[in-house]
């Protein structure tokens, strides 16, 4: 299993909901969209610090989001 590195999500690298190589290292998502945001800056996601980085995103797995009735 590896980790969207914007959500931290535990993704299946075999059933990815989609996927980017950056720097020559292959990184798996949840989603297009968190490939997206990961795209846009990559290097925000990789720092040292990524607990701050997690802190700060605005992402909601869609395993969590409200149904609508």
């Amino acid at each position: 299993m590896a980790k969207d590195p914007v959500c931290w999500m535990e993704v299946d690298e075999k059933e990815a909901g989609s996927k980017y190589v950056y720097k020559g290292e292959t990184f798996y998502f949840c989603t297009p969209r968190c490939k997206k945001t990961f795209s846009i800056s990559p290097e925000k996601y990789l720092t040292k610090d990524r607990k701050s980085t997690r802190l700060n995103s605005s992402h909601i797995p869609l395993s969590r989001m409200p149904s609508s009735a």
